[in-house]
């Protein structure tokens, strides 16, 4: 686990290792959300870069009747 130091300006600084493991750019945005007391960052990413992480779904399964 890695630990962060609020500046005087609330700004932290995102570990290299991390910024590495998620592919983070400069001037990229991300979501701030606060859940269960702990803050939570997460990447906006491209649509170009979600192209086939879906790869290999299956998409069969039994649907109701009144879905048909």
């Amino acid at each position: 686990m890695q630990t962060v130091t609020i500046s005087p300006k609330y700004q932290v600084v995102i570990p290299k290792i991390i910024r590495e493991a998620l592919r983070l750019r400069p001037g990229q945005k991300m979501q701030v959300i606060e859940y269960a007391g702990r803050i939570e960052l997460i990447p906006d990413r491209d649509i170009g870069e979600l192209k086939g992480f879906l790869k290999g779904i299956t998409t069969e399964f039994d649907r109701e009747q009144d879905r048909l």
